[in-house]
């Protein structure tokens, strides 16, 4: 471990997830774009890429940057004001960004969310096996809700929660929210002189929780109260969380030179955490049938492929939870399956080449894969 590692107290993270206020991005009197901290915050994300560590950017910012172009500033407002001000300012928004990390050589991708999103399960799925894609080709993933459709998120601006289930999603080390404000405080610090810093959070107890209040204009920029709730859903996916000032130029690297923020510490570590999560799901009675080698297979720690498959029991949708049995009946594994019940009747027993043939789409070589499967003890 790093002196580096140390400082940020998250040892070698792997997977990150950074979110970005409004506030940091947009110089608030003129509307503009603060183009020289957007530099310096790619030139951190390019030296996290190079050593190895796969990055993700939550960014708040489109209304922001829309209204100025839409001569809206100064003023409140109404719902259709704000989403016609974020689909002029996503375009702005994107721009930015990717020329910012085309300098560094890195490919940006855009990917826009609602948290129905994230917490439906199917859609879930969805964003979940396009960010591993995009990992996997070495782009970054740059995300913001999607405020042209939304209503009660923009209202609320609840993006510190949209962050933290994109961290989930993602089975991410670490969630990292950039604000105005160094992490947590026992009162709000700025009504109170002798408000004292948290710096380490072991446990989200009811003490802590009654430590963000209510939200205050300029606490920060989504308020204590949802950087609190962020971080419920971070922790509980096993994804460590900080909160930093992120005001100054290149925050990742003064965050890691040791300055103050606040760290929320994992329950487990997001594999272990997805694992309980899979084993206690309940699903349906659906049941997978499968023979001796697919049985021994699974002991193994392998995927279940069709080919292994002997029977298909019961109705269910992609993304359920379903129990796999062997030859004897007694249950293997509970995991998550790949494709409807209809579709996997169609594969079962099948070679996965022979899939797209089958279904007239290509679509997993497995039916339930390892990481979305526990064996049962």
């Amino acid at each position: 471990m790093t002196a580096a590692d140390k400082a940020i107290g998250i040892g070698a993270a792997r997977r990150i997830v950074l979110k970005i206020g409004s506030a940091l991005l947009i110089d608030d009197a003129s509307g503009a774009l603060r183009r020289d901290w957007l530099r310096a915050f790619a030139e951190d994300i390019a030296r996290l890429r190079n050593d190895g560590r796969e990055v993700a950017i939550v960014s708040s910012g489109a209304i922001a940057f829309g209204r100025r172009q839409l001569g809206l500033s100064g003023k409140a407002l109404a719902l259709e004001e704000k989403q016609a001000a974020a689909a002029v300012g996503q375009i702005h928004l994107a721009h930015a960004w990717q020329e910012a990390l085309a300098a560094h050589g890195l490919t940006l991708a855009q990917i826009l969310l609602s948290l129905a999103d994230t917490e439906e399960r199917r859609r879930h799925l969805n964003a979940r096996e396009t960010l591993a894609a995009l990992f996997d080709f070495g782009a970054v993933p740059l995300i913001n809700e999607n405020d042209t459709v939304a209503t009660e998120e923009i209202r609320f601006g609840d993006n510190d929660r949209l962050a933290a289930r994109v961290a989930q999603m993602a089975g991410a080390d670490l969630l990292v929210l950039l604000s105005d404000i160094d992490g947590l405080y026992d009162r709000d610090p700025r009504l109170h002189a002798d408000a004292a810093h948290i710096p380490e959070v072991p446990a989200l107890t009811d003490e802590i929780r009654t430590m963000a209040g209510r939200p205050r204009p300029g606490y920060s920029s989504g308020g204590m109260v949802t950087k609190l709730e962020a971080a419920r859903i971070a922790v509980g996916a096993g994804c460590a969380m900080i909160i930093s000032d992120g005001r100054a130029e290149h925050p990742i690297r003064r965050l890691e030179a040791g300055e103050r923020h606040t760290r929320f510490a994992p329950a487990a570590s997001p594999g272990t955490a997805r694992k309980r999560w899979i084993a206690g799901a309940l699903g349906s009675d659906a049941r997978i049938a499968v023979d001796a080698g697919a049985a021994n297979a699974l002991r193994r720690g392998k995927s279940l492929l069709p080919a292994g498959v002997t029977g298909v029991e019961g109705n269910f949708l992609r993304g359920d939870a379903v129990r796999i049995v062997g030859p004897d009946g007694a249950e293997i594994a509970i995991g998550l399956i790949a494709y409807d019940a209809e579709a996997a009747r169609r594969i079962a027993g099948r070679q996965s080449r022979e899939i797209e043939a089958l279904l007239g789409y290509k679509g997993r070589d497995v039916l339930v894969h390892r990481d979305d499967m526990v064996e049962r003890e």
